[in-house]
């Protein structure tokens, strides 16, 4: 062992969460050991269940401790439309903020050549079998408006077009270089709501 005391080690233990530094992780250690021990006992039961248990959706790749996540096997979605977004964070974000009632496929990132993330990292591979076997009315890219967001949508969009797949990107109203996450749902809405369509590009 380190050495640490449990204590410590819980208060490191709290650190890997984002945006908790010392300070803050020991607030939380001690609100947990002084006031909320019952909590933290269901927080951890339920942590640990979480970190076993919740996988990839086989379908869409969201967070789900399902083979198919609800919103794919839902019924009640309409199948002629799929929205490619970045993250699990912003399925949440669309289906809080818009009436968007149709499928996802979630990237699980943005291309970045540099960090060393491509296509197959993201899946793009499935992303084309999907297309091919089931291809949607309309591909709505929701990307985040940043370089490596601009440069995935504009990946998807070829590969759509060429499938002969209509394709919509959503209105920014999200500012440049923003995060759906953090846009408030007003904009986001609005957002989705105006999406475009896209011109088919000449080779």
């Amino acid at each position: 062992m380190s050495g640490q005391s449990l204590l410590e080690q819980l208060i490191d233990a709290l650190r890997c969460l984002p945006g908790v530094g010392p300070k803050s992780a020991q607030r939380m250690a001690l609100h947990l050991l002084e006031r909320e021990r019952d909590g933290g006992l269901h927080l951890a039961e339920i942590l640990e269940r979480a970190m076993q248990e919740i996988g990839r959706c086989q379908q869409c790749r969201d967070l789900t401790e399902h083979e198919v996540c609800a919103i794919c096997s839902n019924p009640a979605r309409d199948r002629s439309l799929l929205c490619v977004v970045e993250s699990p964070v912003d399925v949440l974000a669309l289906e809080q903020a818009t009436a968007y009632r149709g499928l996802y496929f979630v990237l699980l990132g943005r291309l970045s050549p540099l960090d060393g993330v491509g296509p197959a990292e993201l899946g793009l591979d499935q992303l084309e079998r999907r297309l091919q076997e089931r291809p949607p009315e309309e591909l709505i890219i929701a990307t985040n408006p940043t370089v490596e967001g601009e440069a995935t949508a504009y990946y998807v969009q070829r590969m759509a077009q060429n499938l002969g797949i209509p394709v919509s990107v959503i209105a920014h109203g999200v500012p440049l270089g923003g995060e759906l996450e953090y846009t408030d749902q007003t904009t986001l809405a609005h957002a989705f709501g105006s999406r475009r369509a896209v011109a088919p590009q000449a080779d």
